[in-house]
């Protein structure tokens, strides 16, 4: 993920381009990094050191999910409808 990117996103699911500790950029920010690390295993199928990162990447976003539910499910149902994460 590129300086631009990540700023981008920030800037979209923060409000600012400073605000890059609000649930929701985090959310968007581990989506990210987890889409690009599931199509680096579409070549490299034998990487498993990086599939140990993925699914902890995958189980913080996990945490942070249920964290938001509980918190706010209106914020949870919109960002699961952007991102588009199934649960």
């Amino acid at each position: 993920m590129t300086k631009d990117e990540k700023a981008e996103i920030i800037k979209k699911y923060g409000g600012n381009e400073k605000d890059s500790g609000k649930t929701e950029v985090q959310i968007a920010l581990l989506t990210k990094r987890i889409n690009d690390l599931t199509e680096h295993f579409n070549v490299h199928a034998k990487d498993h050191h990086s599939r140990r990162g993925l699914m902890m990447m995958v189980g913080k976003r996990r945490r942070l999910l249920d964290y938001l539910t509980k918190k706010d499910i209106e914020r949870y149902r919109a960002i699961i409808k952007d991102l588009n994460i199934r649960k």
